[in-house]
């Protein structure tokens, strides 16, 4: 009898021995079978306990003498019982691992008729974009209306040949990290992959196929930097390959590559933005909403929360829904026939790869309305594809535009959000200049970062400093109040014309 409910002291018991396997067995090592037992005869007090491969046939042996000799019983009948016992360990060993790898395996759900029929229903039904939105709203999303739109769609692309990526940026405790863990709750389990901390070489060591259409979730990039090489190489190649030196069996040394296929999306979180440029350059930048009307609502969140007023049941429906929503779309080509007459507003800089990250997005958003698309086929290949419509220009045009302004903005997203709060704060005082100290005091900002945000304003021409009277302090005033608005005002300009020559063309 073998008996395993203690995984610290499994007991095998025959007519003629009691063992205790003590300690379990290791499942890491195949190639051998080191235990520690525990032996004695039946009813019987005079105990033998020793440490032993049963692999090896030579410690096997001796140890059969012993056992022979010191509980004064057959040799033939204690070979026997270790042969048995080994034979029931290596089974038992191999269940043991076969647990542990479905253990491993990410959960997929199956779903049934009526969770699939409602979430392909879901996608049918019109304004498609609006009652997502209102759903990650109800899931527990709070506010941030357009920049949790964008996260979803962003995260939904990794089902395409050319996702999108996404960094969220902001002061440190605003919620960056919340919004992306929020938001990738509505993804499957089984698409994702969250990463805290991981060495230089770790990516390499997935399987191939591993990442494959995954969303890559990097709770603070700052933790991730040794990863950061791979990822962009993920990002633009979609594939990864490492050389590196192995010794097989025989000693002989080889070289083998080590590859790991995407395409992947990657999601990550940081207070520096000028330090992680190039990966900004590959990725969406979606800066989190720092207002004052921001923070009442979390609060009044966390309060209701505290008070037991949140339908958390609400809650679950609406996000257990949009992961459904994610399961039912399913691979397809996207053919864009306006792509040709899409232009980018000359503001913004490095257009090339804005303009890349564009179409996709565009391509993104036609993608997830494929329940309302017509699938044609290719003439040549009979390949089937959905094609994108000018409605789906419209909508990605009016969720990108912030995107865009700050893709054509000189200046880091902090040093952004500090002149808009300064301008806000001189119309409200009706007044153009202010020291260093008044702003200090009533923006309540740290010395060294205003003066970090100050040079880097002076420096681009945004600000300039005032000759002071004598003995007072030095003065600033900024050069263009309305610089910003312009700017939007252009970019919206620029999208709006597009769309107005697409809407009097007839015919792409």
């Amino acid at each position: 009898m073998f008996n395993t409910s203690n995984p610290n002291n499994y007991k095998y018991l025959t007519k003629h021995l009691e063992i205790h396997i003590l300690g379990g067995i290791k499942t890491n090592k195949l190639e051998s079978l080191r235990v520690t037992l525990s032996v004695q005869k039946l009813k019987s007090t005079n105990i033998l306990r020793h440490s032993i491969d049963l692999y090896n046939d030579n410690q096997v042996e001796k140890f059969v003498r012993r056992i022979a000799e010191r509980l004064e019983i057959g040799t033939s009948i204690t070979r026997k019982t270790l042969q048995e016992l080994t034979h029931e360990l290596e089974n038992y060993r191999f269940l043991l691992l076969d647990k542990q790898a479905e253990a491993n395996q990410p959960k997929y759900k199956q779903l049934n008729a009526s969770e699939e029929k409602t979430a392909i229903n879901f996608l049918k039904k019109g304004k498609l974009l609006t009652r997502t939105n209102e759903y990650i709203g109800k899931s527990g999303v709070i506010g941030e209306d357009i920049n949790r739109l964008l996260m979803y769609l962003i995260f939904t692309s990794r089902k395409t040949n050319n996702p999108l990526h996404c960094i969220s940026l902001g002061s440190s405790g605003v919620g960056k990290t919340h919004l992306q863990s929020k938001v990738a709750e509505l993804i499957p389990e089984e698409d994702k992959v969250e990463i805290t901390v991981l060495s230089a070489n770790a990516f390499y060591y997935f399987n191939r196929t591993e990442l494959q259409h995954k969303l890559i979730l990097i709770e603070d990039l700052d933790g991730a930097e040794s990863v950061l090489y791979p990822l962009r190489e993920l990002q633009s190649k979609k594939r990864i390959t490492k050389t590196v030196v192995h010794k097989d069996s025989k000693g002989t040394t080889k070289t083998i590559h080590l590859t790991v296929e995407g395409p992947v999306s990657v999601a990550g979180c940081t207070t520096q933005e000028s330090i992680y440029e190039d990966n900004s350059n590959r990725s969406f930048l979606l800066y989190i909403d720092e207002s004052t009307e921001q923070d009442k609502r979390i609060m009044n969140y966390q309060r209701r929360a505290s008070a037991g007023k949140l339908n958390e049941q609400e809650e679950y429906l609406a996000a257990e829904l949009l992961r459904d929503v994610q399961r039912v779309l399913k691979p397809i080509k996207v053919i864009n026939p306006y792509a040709e007459y899409l232009e980018l507003p000359q503001s913004v800089f490095k257009p090339r790869r804005t303009n890349s990250h564009y179409l996709q997005f565009i391509e993104a958003i036609t993608f997830y309305k494929q329940y309302q698309k017509e699938k044609k086929y290719h003439k040549d290949t009979g390949e089937e594809y959905i094609e994108t419509s000018i409605e789906d220009i419209i909508e990605a045009n009016e969720l990108i535009q912030e995107v865009l302004l700050r893709k054509s903005d000189t200046i880091t997203g902090a040093a952004r959000n500090y002149l808009e709060n300064l301008k806000a704060y001189l119309y409200q005082q009706e007044q153009t200049s202010y020291t260093s100290s008044e702003i200090r005091r009533n923006l309540r900002i740290k010395e060294t970062t205003l003066r970090r945000y100050q040079k880097q304003l002076q420096a681009e021409g945004y600000i300039r400093k005032i000759k002071a009277e004598k003995g007072k302090s030095y003065h600033y005033e900024i050069v263009d109040v309305e610089e910003y608005k312009t700017l939007k005002e252009q970019i919206h300009s620029a999208l709006s014309t597009c769309i107005t020559k697409l809407s009097a063309t007839s015919t792409p």
